[in-house]
């Protein structure tokens, strides 16, 4: 394989990447925990943009509680970001990456 070959796939690949990133750039996942006491909202880039926290729990005896909820309601939010991006990436057709199948 030449040079200009491996040139072309990898501009490829980063043209698919902003394609991605554009897809994305709309996409938010809200997920709660603590019976709806605790909530993240994840961004497509995976970035936090938004947790809120029920006043019932902001009280020093329940810390415990709040960061629990806020690790369970962030994990949540981080695997359906996940799964959207997955989708997203299928729906262009996937990424064509040496070694890599597309399910």
């Amino acid at each position: 394989m030449s040079v200009f070959t491996k040139l072309k796939q990898f501009k490829d690949l980063r043209d698919q990447g902003k394609r991605l990133q554009g897809a994305l750039s709309g996409e938010s996942a809200t997920c709660e925990a603590a019976f709806g006491k605790v909530s993240v909202t994840m961004d497509g880039s995976l970035s936090i943009t938004q947790i809120k926290i029920d006043d019932e729990l902001m009280s020093p005896d329940k810390k415990d509680k709040v960061q629990s909820a806020i690790k369970d309601a962030h994990n949540d939010a981080l695997k359906k970001m996940q799964r959207t991006v997955a989708t997203k990436m299928q729906q262009m057709g996937g990424f064509d990456l040496p070694g890599m199948k597309s399910s």
